[in-house]
């Protein structure tokens, strides 16, 4: 469940009071040894000039070439997590901050660990009746023949723990699937197979326990890569996302209960799809969004009238919730 303490303080906090907030000295954690690590470069900087131009006593703070514990040694009063993946989404960090007493944005240990296990979050979804795609874990080539048994072509083939659709392939025939099951297996350990949804993909940001307006991408590559998240400019967003105020709130109670059950907290998105019967279709939680100009969470908050410096201190400012909530488990 959702820290209670989280919750209630979170209801009671408006902008006025997040702008004006002493945050102390804030180090952006960046960079870091993970696949997204030029992405959460960009993310790092960009919440960086942002703080600045709040009036923030921010710093870069890259953990693969600083000594966490400088975090102690240069009298830090908080950290914003700004690195993506492996180390920065899985519950390293979040675990390191928390030894260290220092607060930290966003999710605790717990609720980053599961995040970032998309079997994990699947199995949780599940349990609780949530809608997500069909999936089989593939531990060795011999498994793949049971891939077109039990979910059919086309498949997506998925590492486990990464991001940003790093070594994820779509596979339409069994010529494929080997190819794609050694392209995931390259980056992680730990590979699984997902049924292929047939039609409309979504996202959901959730920032201090609410859902702000959605966004429907559009991609003339074959689905939402990569290359279609960071680098090409054919991608189009749509926000308003076209669904009518009904089936917007409906989703936003689905991507509230989604959170919840994963044990995140702070910020995240969800990302969702609509299949061609209206079918809502969770796929995956990010705990740590990319925050770059192609990011989905700033055009988010854009439709919700928060600026880009509102909304870098809105995601600080859940730092501040978790000291609020010292004595409690933060999970």
């Amino acid at each position: 469940m959702e820290h209670t303490c989280l919750k209630e303080h979170q209801a009671m906090v408006d902008m006025d009071t997040i702008s004006t907030y002493d945050y102390g000295k804030v180090a952006i954690l960046m960079g870091g040894n993970s696949a997204e690590r030029e992405i959460s470069l960009e993310t790092g900087t960009a919440i960086y000039d942002a703080l600045i131009r709040s009036g923030v006593d921010a710093y870069l703070f890259d953990p693969s070439e600083l000594s966490l514990f400088e975090l102690k040694q240069k009298n830090f009063n908080r950290a914003f997590i700004a690195l993506h993946g492996r180390g920065g989404e899985d519950g390293t960090i979040q675990g390191a901050l928390q030894t260290m007493g220092i607060p930290y944005t966003g999710s605790g240990v717990l609720g980053s660990a599961l995040c970032m296990n998309k079997a994990k979050s699947k199995l949780i979804w599940k349990a609780s009746n949530l809608p997500t795609p069909k999936f089989l874990y593939i531990a060795s080539d011999h498994e793949l023949k049971e891939i077109p048994v039990e979910l059919g072509f086309p498949v997506v083939i998925k590492p486990v723990s990464e991001g940003s659709s790093v070594g994820v392939s779509i596979v339409k025939n069994n010529e494929e699937l080997t190819s794609a099951w050694q392209n995931a297996r390259a980056t992680d350990n730990e590979v699984i197979a997902e049924q292929w949804i047939d039609g409309d993909e979504y996202t959901a940001t959730v920032l201090m326990d609410k859902v702000l307006p959605m966004i429907q991408l559009k991609t003339p590559r074959e689905f939402y890569d990569y290359e279609a998240k960071y680098h090409v400019d054919t991608t189009e967003y749509l926000c308003p996302c076209g669904l009518d105020e009904d089936q917007e709130s409906r989703l936003a109670k689905l991507v509230m209960d989604a959170f919840i059950s994963l044990s995140a907290s702070g910020w995240g998105r969800i990302d969702f799809m609509i299949d061609q019967e209206g079918n809502p279709w969770l796929i995956e939680l990010n705990t740590v969004p990319g925050m770059t100009s192609h990011s989905l969470v700033p055009m988010s908050a854009r439709q919700a009238g928060f600026s880009f410096e509102q909304l870098a201190l809105m995601i600080l400012y859940t730092s501040v919730d978790v000291e609020h909530c010292k004595g409690d488990t933060l999970q």
